[in-house]
């Protein structure tokens, strides 16, 4: 199934309508490194230091979990039934060695190979063929991500320039209001009062009321 790769678990279709002839037999999913294919001994038992997930991939090359019975993968699908195993799920038990078979996330990228295995006992009875090389996804190496301006994408490009040209608009607008208010500072004289200077007003006698003589009746 295409995009349902993580770093660490992929998801795999359940084996319905394959073992439909091995009603008693328990079904186990096998986990490999691509390198096992072609040295993987099925008569190997599941739980066994060779077939444990805290084993892998240092000292073994496959581990097998997932154990299940003809009853979990009944055939057709009935309606609404989840037909999907998740591989790597498990956190819990990743460093329990009592959980051999835990289903724990994987350790790197890939490739993997993976098979359905149906034992009867510890006897194998049947099994599917080796799946195609599963690659999860890597996380990028800090080195190779440039900070060049190449490195940007064409949102966060547009995202800067929209912030430069609100950041412009804001510095005219606070340029403008200092201007504003430094005109009208300056043109504040006309409405400045100051103390009006005293006014001396001198008084005069008019000669010709004293000079004449009093008129006579």
């Amino acid at each position: 199934l295409e995009g349902v790769t993580t770093g660490s678990t992929f998801v795999l279709e359940q084996p319905r309508c394959v073992f439909n002839d091995y009603s008693d037999a328990d079904i186990w999913l096998v986990v490999a490194l691509e390198k096992a294919k072609a040295t993987f001994n099925n008569s190997v038992a599941p739980g066994t230091a060779e077939r444990a997930f805290q084993n892998f991939p240092e000292s073994t090359s496959a581990y097998m979990t997932l154990n299940a019975t003809l009853a979990n993968y009944p055939c057709p699908k009935p309606d609404g039934d989840i037909t999907v195993l998740r591989v790597g799920s498990e956190t819990s038990c990743i460093q329990d060695e009592e959980r051999p078979t835990c289903n724990g996330p994987l350790p790197g990228p890939g490739p993997y190979l993976v098979k359905f295995l149906a034992l009867k006992g510890s006897e194998p009875v049947a099994e599917t063929d080796w799946s195609q090389p599963i690659m999860l996804r890597a996380a990028k190496s800090p080195n190779s991500i440039t900070t060049m301006d190449g490195g940007y994408s064409a949102g966060m490009i547009a995202l800067t320039t929209i912030l430069s040209i609100l950041f412009t608009i804001l510095l005219a607008g606070l340029v403008a209001m200092l201007v504003f208010w430094g005109s009208d500072a300056c043109g504040g004289g006309s409405s400045t009062f100051s103390k009006p200077e005293a006014v001396t007003v001198r008084r005069y006698n008019t000669h010709h009321v004293y000079d004449q003589p009093a008129a006579r009746l």
